[in-house]
């Protein structure tokens, strides 16, 4: 494993739950995103100036209609009473009228619910109310039944899907997840996190493209082999984007998307708004280059957890049939606000490597997949944000785009390592752009 940990130790890991958002500055009329990405906590000071989209002003939205309005203004009087700290109220409150905004207009264009019911303000209500409310119970550790913020372990979290007749150990015995979740002992936070993000996305409107090469990879799966999907990374809700789009092609899909492990920073587990939706999704959490780096007393215990977090997933992959799904380039594309495009962040050698070499010491035969995602605008982030302070979440109506491109062979030596990311990012962007074409939204292709 020295190989392995001096590998994950150099490189910048994408953080992939929602609410997640790196540190840019802009730089020559491009924004020039940080290589750690980390969530965003709930901000304890005022919130911070930004500059927004000029595509994602609240200004150039239609206002709520009555029925939204109501029920946002009183799910605003819930919010803030509940809230342990008043500073907490003006983020939040944005959020929630970014959310019913988005929900409004699905409710107006007739979107539909998977039960066939329209979107409705009272659905808005509640999903949201719920979700904060986790987020307080659990990422704050305010009014839960411990009265602690939930604990993840360490490196590897597994989905919280509730007890399932017994067959979940992890909720039984003393300091076990029924303990820890009380009343939300049989919450399946993965379908809540689901719930939450569908109705944002026109599902009517959007597109999988490449579903022979995702069939390819279901059947590789399906016989004990290992899959990782290397991906672009444009919203915090990607992993719902990924199980909100696969569930339209198959139910068999939809599964593959909820077994998947998403490769992720550990702030995930931390942040408050983060965590209810970290606590419905398979997790492998490693520790940042700059994140181990910028506190030198803690930097051992983090290098240890990292290769702790190696070990597990080789042990993952050892098993067989594991799926991963992991952002290469370290951090979500950003656009160029001096054209309104939107390129795909460079994937870094490093971390192609990094997993290459994991399938290789596996022994059981690792395939890989480029993964083109159209997310961007469902949860877009302002253009400009000072380095280390807090970022508004913006949530818009509109549809989304995967493309599953045909598998890198996994061949070739360490001189020629480098083509092998090449290729892999070079079908992401191919599809990136057909994806974009195929959605209407050629205005963000470099």
């Amino acid at each position: 494993m020295r190989i392995a940990s001096a590998v994950v130790l150099s490189i910048a890991l994408a953080t992939t739950q929602a609410f997640v958002v790196p540190s840019s500055r802009h730089v020559g009329g491009s924004t020039r995103t940080a290589p750690t990405v980390g969530p965003v906590h709930i901000a304890t000071e005022p919130a911070p100036t930004e500059t927004p989209s000029p595509s994602s002003t609240a200004s150039s939205r239609p206002a709520l209609d009555h029925e939204f309005q109501a029920a946002r203004d009183a799910a605003v009087i819930k919010l803030s009473s509940a809230l342990p700290n008043p500073k907490l109220v003006a983020p939040l409150v944005h959020f929630v009228d970014e959310y019913f905004r988005a929900l409004c207009e699905a409710c107006a264009g007739g979107s539909k619910n998977p039960d066939g019911s329209t979107v409705s303000a009272e659905q808005a209500t509640r999903t949201m109310l719920t979700t904060l409310n986790y987020g307080i119970k659990y990422g704050l550790g305010v009014g839960g039944p411990l009265n602690k913020k939930f604990i993840f372990e360490d490196v590897r979290h597994m989905a919280l899907r509730g007890p399932k007749d017994g067959n979940d150990v992890r909720y039984s015995g003393e300091g076990g997840y029924a303990e820890m979740l009380g009343d939300d002992v049989n919450v399946d936070f993965y379908a809540a996190g689901c719930d939450f993000f569908r109705p944002a996305m026109d599902l009517s409107r959007s597109l999988v493209l490449g579903r022979d090469n995702l069939l390819q990879a279901k059947a590789r799966l399906d016989a004990g082999e290992n899959v990782v999907f290397l991906a672009n990374h444009q919203s915090e809700a990607d992993p719902q984007v990924v199980s909100c789009l696969f569930e339209t092609v198959s139910s068999d899909m939809g599964q593959l998307a909820a077994d998947l492990t998403y490769v992720a920073g550990h702030k995930v587990t931390t942040d408050a708004l983060a965590v209810p939706f970290s606590m419905g999704r398979n997790l492998l959490c490693i520790h940042s280059k700059k994140h181990i780096d910028a506190d030198p007393e803690t930097k051992p215990g983090k290098s240890r957890q990292n290769m702790s977090a190696m070990n597990s997933m080789l042990a993952g992959m050892k098993d067989g049939g594991m799926s991963i799904w992991v952002a290469p380039s370290g951090g979500r594309d950003r656009r160029d606000v001096s054209s309104g495009k939107i390129p795909i962040a460079p994937f870094d050698q490093k971390t192609v490597d990094m997993f290459r070499l994991m399938g290789n010491k596996s022994r059981v035969p690792t395939h890989f997949y480029p993964m083109s995602m159209v997310s961007y605008d469902l949860c877009p982030p302002p253009d400009f944000v000072e380095a280390g302070v807090g970022e508004l979440r913006n949530v818009r109506y509109t549809p989304v785009g995967i493309s599953i491109g045909e598998e890198v062979p996994n061949v070739g030596g360490a001189e020629a390592r480098h083509l092998f990311t090449e290729h892999a990012e070079k079908e992401c962007i191919e599809g990136y752009e057909r994806l974009l074409r195929g959605l209407d939204m050629e205005r963000y292709i470099p």
